[in-house]
């Protein structure tokens, strides 16, 4: 059976630091992309799954449909996945649609003009916060954090740094 051992948002998806400091850190083998829009975008979609020869891992494009399923069928089979969303609210779909995630880092947003940084490099907007906040009411723990040698931010903390 699989785990899901991380679910991620960083809207670079997948990138250095994911590949060399999350994934290697928790002992992964694959990087499964969780966006709709990514997912029915053939280059895209192509670019990210062909990085599979220098990562040594699956890597793997769903949209959220695609992940529930594959997750209801088969748990992700044998895959220790790290599930990399591009939104906060893709995210929450996800959950709500019933992928187990237990932990939901928030790892790299950019600053729009509507967001606020609540640490480095990840800029959260009003709205985000109130989706966060339903997503751990519900049973999964938000957290902040870009590298897992950063400070990790709780999302109680990070409401009073907004």
């Amino acid at each position: 059976m699989g785990q899901i051992v991380l679910a991620r948002v960083d809207d670079r998806l997948i990138h250095g630091q994911v590949i060399t400091k999350w994934s290697k850190g928790m002992n992964t083998n694959a990087l499964f992309v969780v966006d709709n829009a990514t997912a029915m975008d053939p280059f895209l979609k192509d670019i990210y799954t062909m990085s599979t020869s220098n990562t040594g891992m699956t890597i793997k494009v769903l949209s959220i449909d695609e992940a529930v399923e594959y997750w209801e069928k088969s748990n992700f089979e044998d895959y220790r996945a790290i599930l990399i969303f591009k939104s906060i609210a893709g995210a929450k779909e996800a959950i709500d649609k019933g992928l187990p995630i237990k932990k939901l880092n928030i790892g790299g947003i950019a600053k729009t003009k509507d967001s606020k940084f609540v640490v480095p490099n990840v800029a959260v907007k009003h709205e985000d916060l109130n989706t966060l906040k339903e997503v751990e009411g519900n049973g999964t723990k938000v957290f902040f954090q870009v590298v897992p040698e950063a400070k990790l931010v709780n999302l109680k903390d990070a409401l009073k740094i907004y």
